[in-house]
């Protein structure tokens, strides 16, 4: 099949998020595949505007900066349109559009006026998700919902990332369930593979070797969190003083928030605020970590968890979203309620075995559930979706 992939973002032209890195891996997993895949994003500074990676065809449009963000991805949107034609009549029709997201939804809704090719569209979160589960009250939101609704009214088909994902856009933009296919995401095994010298990593953060660390790894805002785990920790050092909590991610709001609260907390000692790190620090920091706590008040699925694992990392998570539905508790996880208590809970079992064999049996079982997720096998799902069409 030709197949035509448009998101905002992929980890070859201007990453953001997680759909980046499933946009990317999905299609080079289907290009694996024998399949012919187009990817249309936007273009960052010194680029190409086409170029084949890994197999896919990358096509980054140039699009004007607007101040306000709507009516700049509506620009993107034309933009992604007019390549899409371009690059059609030089390789031929397409069998299968899917689009990502709400970002994109104008561009594919404008192909389907105008030539009548219907699309899939993925929803990896929704707006009301990203509020904390909660309506935004303002213009900005009332627009994203709309074009999160007009993705899921257009679209031939609506694939998402969990369970709780299908019922939150059945519930939210009356999409019919029967149109709304769950396909999880995955994550490449081999890019967590390989042995590091944890005591030279906590070291850098200025960590003793044989310290025990809790990492938090996400977005620093109110979605994911962090605020939960910071008001258990005063709990979870009751049990062992020397216990430390790493958060990385980027959010300048909520790290100022941490930062003075753990002042307050008297726990500013016991912490480590990274901010936004790369990719080499961030699976350096799974590996030399105990425990990855993922307390997420709204997760459409949580791709934290499978990276986790692939490092052999047991998780304490929030049953909530993606993370409730594929952790085997007290085996690869343990799922806690969403408060700090609970939290403080969930961390204090995983250390309450002073021989630290609990944690190492989870972490066993976790890297091998985790070999159920590779992109190659995730893709074969999204193959069925597009032969079903």
């Amino acid at each position: 099949m030709r197949i035509a992939f448009f998101s905002w973002e992929t980890l070859n032209s201007i990453p953001v998020g997680g759909v980046a890195a499933v946009v990317t891996k999905v299609a080079e997993a289907l290009a694996a595949h024998g399949h012919e895949v187009h990817v249309f994003t936007r273009i960052s500074a010194g680029q190409l505007e086409h170029e084949e990676i890994n197999g896919v065809f990358e096509h980054r449009s140039v699009s004007p900066g607007c101040e306000d963000f709507i009516e700049y991805m509506d620009h993107v949107c034309d933009s992604l349109v007019s390549c899409y034609h371009q690059v059609k009549n030089d390789v031929g029709e397409f069998n299968v559009i899917h689009a990502h997201d709400w970002h994109v939804v104008n561009a594919v809704a404008n192909i389907k006026h105008n030539t009548g090719m219907e699309f899939i569209w993925t929803a990896h979160s929704t707006e009301w998700g990203r509020n904390g589960g909660a309506f935004a009250d303002n213009w900005f939101s009332a627009r994203v919902r709309h074009r999160e609704w007009l993705g899921g009214y257009l679209s031939k088909a609506v694939t998402t990332v969990s369970h709780s994902m299908k019922w939150e856009l059945a519930r939210e933009y009356n999409i019919p369930e029967d149109k709304i296919n769950v396909i999880y995401n995955g994550i490449n095994f081999e890019d967590f593979m390989g042995e590091v010298d944890t005591g030279k990593i906590k070291e850098k953060y200025g960590i003793w070797a044989l310290d025990p660390v809790v990492l938090f790894l996400g977005r620093m805002c109110h979605q994911k969190g962090p605020d939960l785990l910071l008001e258990a920790i005063p709990n979870v050092l009751s049990l062992r003083g020397d216990i430390k909590f790493v958060f990385a991610g980027g959010g300048d709001d909520m790290i100022r928030h941490i930062l003075g609260r753990s002042q307050y907390l008297g726990v500013d000692g016991s912490i480590r605020v990274l901010g936004y790190v790369s990719d080499e620090d961030r699976i350096n920091l799974y590996k030399a970590s105990d425990v990855v706590c993922i307390p997420s008040r709204n997760e459409p699925f949580g791709i934290v968890t499978l990276e986790a694992w692939a490092c052999g990392k047991p998780v304490v998570a929030a049953d909530v979203g993606g993370p409730g539905e594929i952790i085997d508790n007290f085996r690869t996880g343990v799922k806690v309620y969403l408060n700090p208590e609970s939290i403080a809970w969930g961390l204090k079992y995983m250390f309450g075995d002073p021989t630290g064999e609990n944690i190492k049996k989870m972490g066993a079982e976790a890297q091998k559930e985790v070999e159920k997720y590779d992109w190659k096998e995730i893709a074969k799902h999204y193959e069925k979706i597009y032969k079903k069409l």
